[in-house]
């Protein structure tokens, strides 16, 4: 019998999960290279002069199409971090504490201006629409972000882990078992002819530009498919992260299940070629592994020994990824930092010959982060 005199009990919501430091500043480790640090890395590399510093210089190029670099784990890094946050993000509507209704109104916004930003930095101002090229990175992340945040808010862990082994064969049944059209040829991986392609070409709107693959777009219709699997591994991740295991037993898991998808997709592709452009399930795994095992020692690191000194110049790139990400194609921050440090790279060529690339785009990093900084301090975040 319930006491007369007591308060009346209340349901226990679950909380929502603590905000990881090392959330923000995998994402900014990631943009780092896509805002300047590859072009570093490149230019130090030429500096150096010597086998392995062309080496070294080549992991920051994209392979031209099969096989696998550096360079080309950065946008599915991305692609995963968005799929981490989602659990910390929307975990509140999953719950019950509010209505799902609103988070798809606010999955929906965050959507339809993602798509449009990615527009406007494809020249949508512009008004030529002929050579409007449709697709890109923002469009892809709008997309991914969308599928993934409604299957996080609708379905189980179990659920997504099975869709997400369903998108990889499935895809991989797609482009191994149905004819490419233009040669009659199941398993067509060629440049010029393969189904992905071939459908971008027909059905795609916009302009197939030759900067952007050619025969296809980077970021096509098919392909985008895939994509949405690397966004729910982040979203699995992100899950784990928020249990209530102990961090090391988060930090061990996390490696292992990395580990476990870089060897899965390195023997897959023996089979089924690592392609970027395609976005083929083996790259998939392979992208995957990589960023899980990033994720578990940025996690261990920052979060769990509390090293967290050596992060903040990540962290105040990654609270603004998308401002920097759309500032690099307005602000023309080369000429900025040649005010600045044009001098400075010319002198140090003087003294080391090779050295002026690196002068000048150690400079555009210097700016670029000058103005992050600004915008961190003050609080101000493009809240997408």
């Amino acid at each position: 019998m319930t006491d007369p005199q007591s308060p009346p009990s209340t349901p226990v919501l679950p909380s929502r999960p603590e905000r990881l430091l090392s959330i923000d500043a995998l994402r900014g480790f990631d943009m780092f290279w896509i805002i300047g640090g590859d072009s570093l890395a490149r230019a130090i590399g030429k500096w150096w002069g010597t086998p392995a510093g062309e080496q070294f210089a080549e992991q920051f190029e994209h392979v031209a199409w099969e096989g696998f670099r550096f360079y080309d784990l950065i946008f599915p890094l991305f692609l995963f971090v968005v799929g981490v946050v989602l659990p910390f993000s929307l975990s509140k509507y999953q719950s019950g504490a509010h209505p799902r209704s609103a988070a798809l109104g606010r999955i929906a916004r965050r959507v339809v201006f993602l798509f449009v930003l990615g527009l406007i930095g494809n020249n949508l101002l512009q008004f030529d629409f002929a050579h409007l090229r449709v697709t890109g990175v923002l469009q892809r992340i709008a997309i991914c972000y969308g599928f993934a945040a409604v299957i996080f808010l609708f379905s189980s862990v179990r659920t997504q882990a099975i869709l997400v082994a369903a998108i990889l064969v499935g895809y991989y049944g797609l482009l191994m078992f149905v004819p490419a059209p233009e040669t009659g040829k199941a398993g067509d991986f060629a440049k010029e002819t393969n189904l992905a392609g071939y459908v971008d070409r027909h059905y795609l709107p916009g302009e197939i530009k030759e900067s952007y693959y050619g025969f296809g777009d980077n970021e096509g219709l098919l392909s985008t498919i895939p994509a949405v699997a690397t966004t729910l591994l982040g979203v699995l991740a992100g899950q784990w992260l928020a249990t209530r295991h102990s961090p090391w037993v988060k930090v061990v898991a996390l490696l292992a299940a990395g580990a476990a998808c870089l060897g899965a997709g390195t023997l897959w592709g023996l089979h089924f070629p690592i392609i970027k452009i395609l976005w083929t399930s083996s790259y998939v795994l392979v992208v995957g592994g990589w960023s899980l095992i990033l994720l578990g020692l940025f996690y261990a690191i920052i979060d769990v020994l509390k090293f967290r000194a050596w992060s903040y110049f990540f962290v105040v790139i990654g609270v603004n990824a998308i401002t920097i990400y759309m500032a690099a194609r307005i602000i023309p921050f080369d000429r900025i930092a040649f005010f600045f440090f044009g001098g400075l790279a010319k002198l140090s060529a003087q003294y080391s010959p090779g050295s002026r690339p690196v002068v000048a785009a150690a400079g555009v990093l210097v700016v670029e982060w000058l103005l992050l900084l600004y915008l961190y301090r003050r609080r101000i975040f493009l809240r997408v």
